[in-house]
C-alpha cells in the first residue's frame, strides 16, 4: 500500500515523500521585490517536504497584486532566488516557484505608474487590496488588448527562464484563487468576444497557451498548474465548472506536466476532484478540503488513490518540520493568523520544530 511517507518520482524530480507545502503569500519581500535572507531560512526550515511550492511569484511588474510580494522579472529578483534554492537543496529539499499574475486583483498604487490592474475583462472584483498604505478597495481593471494577452503568456515564459537560472527545480502556474489564468476561465470575468472569450474553449486558451510557453521554455518535465474548480474566492463566479475544467485537464493531459494541482474547496468539490484525477495520467497534487482540520488525519487520500501527493498550507506554515509531526499524529503548532503577511521573523521563521 502506498503512503504519503513513500517516495515518488515527478517526470523530472524525484521526491522523498508525498507530502507538499502549498504556496502561501506572505509579502515579506525585500527591495524591489526580491527574496531575501529570512526566505532562505524559511523555505530551508521547510526542507522535509517531499515537494516546497513557493508563495505565488509575479512574472511581471504588472503582475503584482499585493505589497511585498516578490518577482521574477529582473536580474535582481533572479538572483535574490538563488540562496533560498541553494538552502532547500542543501536541506535535501525540492522547491518549485509558483508563478503568479493576479490580474483584477490588486490597486493603482501597485502598479507601475499608478495604472489600472489588468485582466480579461473591466469587471471589478468586490473587496480590498492588500496595498503598501493599508488594504484599500478595488478598482475596475483594464482589459488586455490582444497583443497585450500575448506579451503576458510571453512574460510567464520568461520568468520560467528565470526560475530555472535561479535553481529552482520547476515552475507552478497559479491559475487558482481568482487570479489572471482563473480570470480568463471563468464567464463571470471573461466576457472577451475574442479567441480568449465566450466558448469554454475560448475561454481555456490562455491557460493552456501559458503552460506550453512554459514547457516549451523550460521543458513539461518542469512545468505544472494549480486550479481551483468553483471556487469563489477574490469575488468570483462560475457557472460551467465541470465543462470548463474537463475540458482544460483534458487538453493539459497529453503535454507531460511535471503535476496538477488541485485546490478543492466546499464539500462537492471531491466530485470534481475525482473525474479530474482519473483524466489527468500524471502526478495529482491535492489541497485537500476536509470536515475537520486537514492534518494526519487526510494521509489516507494517498492511500485511497485519490491523490498522489497532498498539499498543506497553514499546517505547514506553523510547523516546519511538518512530515514528522504528521508521522506521529501530531502535536501541532497552531498558526496565527495576525503574523500570516507582512512583517519580520515573527510568525515566520520562529515556529518551533521539535
Amino acid at each position: 500500500m502506498t503512503t504519503a511517507f513513500d517516495p515518488i518520482d515527478l517526470p523530472g524530480t524525484r521526491l522523498a515523500n508525498r507530502i507538499a507545502m502549498a504556496p502561501m503569500t506572505r509579502s515579506r519581500a525585500g527591495e524591489g521585490g526580491t527574496a531575501t535572507a529570512l526566505t532562505a531560512e524559511y523555505y530551508a526550515q521547510r526542507a522535509s517536504a517531499g515537494l516546497i511550492v513557493t508563495e505565488g511569484i509575479q512574472p511581471s511588474a504588472v503582475g503584482q497584486g499585493y505589497a511585498w510580494t516578490p518577482g521574477l522579472h529582473t536580474a535582481e529578483q533572479i538572483d535574490s532566488w538563488r540562496p533560498v534554492t541553494d538552502a532547500v537543496h542543501a536541506a535535501g529539499g525540492k522547491i518549485f516557484a509558483q508563478v503568479m499574475h493576479a490580474g483584477r486583483i490588486g490597486h493603482p498604487s501597485l502598479q507601475p505608474d499608478g495604472g489600472a490592474p489588468v485582466a480579461p475583462s473591466a469587471v471589478a472584483p468586490v473587496g480590498q487590496a492588500f496595498t503598501n498604505e493599508g488594504f484599500q478597495d478595488f478598482t475596475t481593471p483594464r482589459e488586455l488588448t490582444s497583443d497585450e494577452v500575448r506579451a503576458t503568456v510571453a512574460d510567464f515564459a520568461e520568468a520560467a527562464r528565470g526560475a530555472v537560472a535561479a535553481g529552482f527545480d520547476g515552475v507552478e502556474l497559479h491559475g487558482a484563487n481568482g487570479y489572471l489564468i482563473h480570470q480568463f476561465l471563468s464567464p463571470g470575468t471573461n466576457l472577451r468576444t475574442d479567441e480568449w472569450g465566450g466558448s469554454v474553449a475560448n475561454r481555456i486558451r490562455f491557460a493552456l497557451e501559458a503552460v506550453r510557453a512554459v514547457a516549451d521554455a523550460i521543458g513539461a518535465e518542469r512545468t505544472a498548474i494549480r486550479l481551483s474548480p468553483g471556487n469563489p474566492y477574490n469575488s468570483m463566479g462560475d457557472h460551467d465548472t465541470v465543462e470548463t475544467y474537463t475540458a482544460l485537464v483534458d487538453a493539459l493531459e497529453p503535454l507531460g506536466l511535471a503535476y496538477l494541482h488541485v485546490l478543492e474547496v466546499g464539500e462537492q468539490s471531491r466530485e470534481v476532484t475525482v473525474d479530474l484525477r482519473k483524466r489527468f495520467s500524471g502526478p495529482f497534487v491535492l489541497n485537500a478540503h476536509t470536515e475537520g482540520p486537514t492534518d494526519h488525519r487526510s494521509l489516507g487520500l494517498v492511500e485511497d488513490g485519490v491523490a498522489d501527493i497532498l498539499s498543506f498550507g497553514a499546517l505547514f506554515l506553523a510547523n516546519p518540520d511538518l512530515p514528522a509531526r504528521l508521522g506521529s499524529e501530531g502535536p501541532y503548532n497552531a498558526p496565527d493568523p495576525a503574523t500570516f503577511f507582512g512583517g519580520t521573523e515573527k510568525g515566520y521563521t520562529d515556529y518551533p520544530s521539535r
